[in-house]
């Protein structure tokens, strides 16, 4: 099975069913949605869109490196970066939701220095991030969330 091919025909129905996750997630102040057996931990992402100035929500997997949040702008091994990613880099300064807590956060791309140790870190969260970078020529990013 061609993934890409199958993602992108299927695209409207994941966003549907990303949205549905986090409208859960919310409405029960994260006891539906940030974990579920066998699957690694999910936050909330509020974002800004980088064109059209519309706020969304992404569920995203997380890792914790102290007190940062790490995420992966995977996208599957899409070719392209997600659109969050690309929010993010124009409106930095946001907001998530870890289980029912809220967090004002910070988030920037990681350096080259901290890449292959939070790379290693999320590969322990979600061991899938290997074959996703497997499928894709670009590099792909890892955000750190910074508090604030």
């Amino acid at each position: 099975m061609d993934y890409l091919s199958w993602a992108d025909r299927n695209w409207p129905l994941l966003r549907r069913l990303m949205g549905g996750h986090a409208t859960i997630y919310r409405a029960t102040h994260g006891m539906i949605g940030h974990r579920f057996p066998g699957a690694p931990p999910t936050l909330l992402l509020d974002h800004v869109g980088a064109k059209s100035g519309t706020r969304r929500t992404s569920p995203l997997v997380y890792g914790e490196d102290g007190q940062n949040l790490i995420l992966v702008a995977s996208k599957g091994g899409y070719p392209k970066n997600p659109a969050w990613f690309h929010n993010l880099v124009t409106h930095p300064d946001t907001t998530v939701q870890v289980g029912s807590h809220r967090r004002d956060v910070h988030a920037r791309v990681a350096t080259a220095e901290e890449r292959a140790r939070l790379w290693a870190l999320m590969i322990g969260v979600y061991g899938g991030y290997d074959d996703y970078q497997r499928r894709t020529q670009r590099e792909i990013p890892l955000v750190v969330l910074e508090p604030r």
